[in-house]
């Protein structure tokens, strides 16, 4: 978790600490015309870089002459580009637009008035109705809005491969695949001598998932909803319930995880080295990217025992109050709210658009699936992506989650979640 702990101190200082030049006087975003543009995003896997071209190609194709500057950062859900954002932030260097997530990590840019209001972006081509209004209430702060989406993930997916289900004998799973089930299959695998669980621990964000989903498997929409609104109790028998199953989970864990990171563990997934793996449906982009074929070589439900909600990770950009570049900014996040950039977006990214007018036939059968559970069903904001806490606490489920993985000792996870509770800032 060092790295983890690079990202805390950096975010926190950005957070934090006025002594710099972004921090200071606000010189304002220019809005003279120039041609240029830097955009810094994570997205470097296979299935990331054609979704970052399809957005890049649909400005440049909107704004010709543009010369773009693609500063993405490798690294699974963003740590390492947010340590380099950091460092830029305090600098006074931001880029010109920058990925984040909504909620919690949106609002620490905005309390520090490192971000653009962009509230009037939402007047135009019907992108504030088009909105579902929790997705547009996670981009707003003090009614205004701060962000621009281009679609949405689901994080409390598991994802499967067929013929090593068949292998074991474990029945594919359908609707309401229960957690007691979940745990007997990946029994059944690790006996059949198939390794039972894909994860790419490389990357702390996969386990800190495993772990989210779990916990919603347990506690249900209504604790998840307790938990963001600082209510929850994490000393309840249902904290210790999912660390105990989390624990078990975590047995039947690919030996090499360590080593992997999470897009390699999906295609690890996809050539048949592991058969189960619990992601967001970044997955899904990167198992058709890898060649795989969704019903044939792998298949897909929600992760045991939380059907009936979304647990959504929705990637956004902002663009920075100080930059030279403010009108080619406004312009790229303008780009990103039309519904055909939306569309060939999640095309390429196994994402759906966020926008609920967009006519998502021309995507696949799971992705109509997702678009459907996103419309219709309970949506709740990600603690492992910063959405639903603040990045004090983000930064304390990250560590006790860690915690817990060394020690499987409930009151150690406890401990190191409660200082980070101690140190989150009150909600404003």
């Amino acid at each position: 978790m060092r790295l983890r702990g690079r990202l805390a101190a950096l975010g926190l200082a950005v957070v934090c600490v006025c002594a710099s030049a972004a921090c200071g006087a606000d010189r304002g975003s220019s809005q003279e015309p120039t041609h240029s543009l830097e955009v810094v995003s994570w997205w470097t896997s296979g299935s990331e870089q054609q979704a970052l071209t399809a957005l890049l190609d649909a400005y440049r194709t909107a704004h010709p002459g543009m010369t773009v500057t693609n500063g993405a950062v490798a690294g699974g859900g963003g740590s390492n580009a947010q340590v380099v954002l950091a460092q830029r932030l305090l600098s006074g260097n931001p880029p010109d637009v920058w990925q984040t997530f909504p909620g919690g990590a949106l609002r620490a840019y905005v309390d520090q008035g490192q971000v653009a209001d962009v509230s009037d972006l939402y007047g135009q081509g019907g992108l504030a109705a088009a909105l579902p209004a929790v997705i547009r209430d996670g981009l707003t702060v003090d009614g205004k809005q701060y962000g621009v989406p281009t679609s949405a993930h689901r994080g409390n997916m598991l994802f499967y491969n067929i013929a090593l289900l068949a292998k074991a004998g474990v029945t594919v799973p359908g609707a309401n695949y229960p957690p007691p089930t979940f745990l007997g299959d990946l029994a059944k695998l690790d006996k059949a001598g198939v390794t039972p669980l894909c994860l790419g621990a490389k990357d702390p964000f996969t386990t800190t998932a495993l772990f989210e989903n779990t916990l919603l498997s347990v506690v249900g929409a209504d604790g998840w909803r307790r938990i963001a609104e600082d209510r929850f109790d994490w000393n309840s028998g249902a904290v210790n319930d999912a660390l105990h199953q989390f624990g078990q989970i975590l047995d039947y864990a690919d030996p090499q995880a360590a080593a992997l990171t999470w897009d390699a563990a999906t295609k690890k997934l996809a050539a048949g080295g592991c058969a189960f793996e619990t992601l967001n449906d970044s997955a899904f982009g990167e198992l058709v990217s890898a060649g795989a074929v969704d019903g044939q070589t792998f298949g897909e439900v929600p992760y045991p025992g939380t059907d009936g909600t979304y647990v959504a990770v929705v990637d956004t950009f902002v663009r920075a109050r100080q930059s030279q570049n403010g009108r080619n900014a406004a312009d790229f996040l303008a780009v990103l709210g039309a519904p055909e950039t939306q569309l060939a977006f999640s095309r390429a990214k196994g994402s759906v658009p966020i926008r609920t007018d967009v006519d998502v036939s021309s995507l696949t059968p799971y992705q109509r699936s997702a678009a459907a559970a996103l419309r219709n069903g309970t949506v709740l904001w990600s603690i492992v992506h910063g959405e639903a806490m603040r990045p004090q606490f983000q930064q304390g489920f990250y560590d006790a989650v860690g915690t817990y993985v060394r020690s499987r000792n409930a009151k150690a996870f406890r401990t190191t979640l409660t200082d980070a509770m101690g140190r989150q800032a009150p909600a404003k």
